[in-house]
């Protein structure tokens, strides 16, 4: 018996010692788990980390390209309101243009109109080489004033940009 109970005894040790290993090897692997565990953690971390930065950057520039958008609307609007202005200022200068060539066409035509009177009353070149004829003796006054003598109205009336500036 005593060799049975002595290889009896020698298997328990071999289980007992064969258990601690089989619990360090689960120690081990615990241990590592834990490892992972700690790593993967670590890990995740610094990815939300990460997406946070970048959350942070992107809602920085959204911030930013909302601040250029309203400045350049802020320009445009500003621009736009320039150029009604000078539209309207524009219009106001075409009719002003087209009522001053107007007038110039009545003044003209009036020119003409005092020409073809003048040449036809017979006084021709000599009646419009003087403005003021002197008294003849069956006048009281001492200057006969001639309208006919006025020799700036034979002259055509012409129109420049230059009128229209103020």
């Amino acid at each position: 018996m005593a060799c049975s109970s002595g290889t009896s005894s020698g298997s328990l040790s071999l289980l007992q010692n064969s258990g601690s290993e089989e619990d360090l090897q689960a120690m081990m692997e615990d241990q590592r788990k834990r490892k992972r565990m700690i790593s993967n953690r670590e890990s995740a971390r610094r990815s939300r980390m990460r997406k946070q930065k970048h959350l942070d950057d992107l809602v920085s520039q959204v911030a930013q390209l909302r601040k250029e958008n309203q400045q350049i609307l802020t320009s445009v609007n500003i621009t736009t309101q320039q150029y009604l202005s000078v539209e309207a200022e524009n219009s106001v200068l075409r009719a002003q243009v087209g009522e001053l060539s107007h007038r110039l066409e009545s003044l003209n035509e009036i020119v003409d109109v005092l020409n073809a009177t003048t040449t036809v009353a017979g006084f021709g070149a000599a009646a419009s080489s003087t403005f003021v004829e002197p008294m003849n003796n069956n006048n009281n006054s001492f200057f006969n004033f001639n309208p006919l003598n006025m020799g700036y109205l034979n002259q055509p009336i012409m129109a420049s940009a230059d009128i229209l500036q103020y």
